[in-house]
This record gives C-alpha cells, sequence and structure tokens, in this order.
C-alpha cells in the first residue's frame, strides 16, 4: 500500500491538491489514512472556494485507502456503494488542511467509514460517510 501514498494512485488527487501521507490499523480491522489537502485552482470556484464534488472526490479515495488498508492481503474495496458529504465551512483555494479517513465497520461483503477535513484550528470544514462493496480473495476462504 505504500505505493498508493501521496496521490493514491490517482493522478486527479495530486491535480486537486490532496496527498495522503500515512496509514495503519487500530484494533483488528479498523483501517486509517491521514493527509494532507492544499487545493489548487483546478479544485477551486472562480472565487477560489473549492466546489463540493472536490470534497467528495478526496473523501472517496481517504475512505477507500483506509478500507484497503484493514483488508487482508488479497481483499480489496470494489466500488463505492453510497457516499454523502456535507460541508460546514469553505475550503479555500491554497490554504492547508488535514484529512482522515476511518473505517467505522468492515463486515464481510461491505465496509462503512468516514472521514473529516479539519483547517489549521482543527475545526471540521467538511466530512463524508460511505458504503463500500469489499471483493473478498475467494482462493484464500476455500
Amino acid at each position: 500500500m505504500d505505493r498508493w501514498l501521496g496521490d493514491g494512485g490517482m493522478p486527479l488527487l495530486g491535480a486537486l491538491g490532496a496527498s495522503l501521507d500515512a496509514y495503519g490499523v487500530d484494533g483488528e480491522d479498523l483501517g486509517w489514512v491521514v493527509g494532507a489537502f492544499s487545493p489548487t485552482a483546478i479544485a477551486s470556484n472562480p472565487h477560489g472556494v473549492v466546489q463540493a464534488g472536490v470534497h467528495a472526490v478526496v473523501f472517496d479515495a481517504c475512505m477507500n485507502f483506509a478500507v484497503n488498508a484493514a483488508l487482508r492481503p488479497g481483499d480489496r474495496t470494489r466500488g463505492t456503494l453510497e457516499l454523502h458529504t456535507a460541508t460546514m465551512r469553505p475550503a479555500i483555494c491554497g490554504e492547508r488542511y488535514t484529512l482522515r479517513g476511518e473505517v467505522t465497520r468492515l463486515a464481510r461483503h461491505v465496509a462503512f467509514a468516514e472521514a473529516v477535513m479539519r483547517d489549521p484550528g482543527q475545526r471540521i470544514v467538511s466530512r463524508a460517510t460511505g458504503t463500500f462493496l469489499l471483493q473478498r480473495d475467494v482462493a484464500r476462504e476455500s
């Protein structure tokens, strides 16, 4: 998974100004990832405010990475089933924000996760929850 640090294997994240910097697992299966977001002009509207869809892209990547961090080798996320984002404050082009994604529950076929973006004062800027379809290594389960 180290190869996915930085832009998460998605050049779009780097272009938007996001990076995933560290990951791990708390307890048995609660994966997490932390990163940073310094929005670029491409992530923002003409007023320098980050578009809501950009928040969703960044959060989807964070939560997917956190889920994959929690899975056993051979297992992976297959797709995003549901994604909900809420923006409480504007994210401004050129500012620096922290990101954290974490698994809240890992089941056999789906995983539930959440992500949050905070400003330098640790205030929540936006947050998301998501549900992800899992692909398990069938050969290992036999």
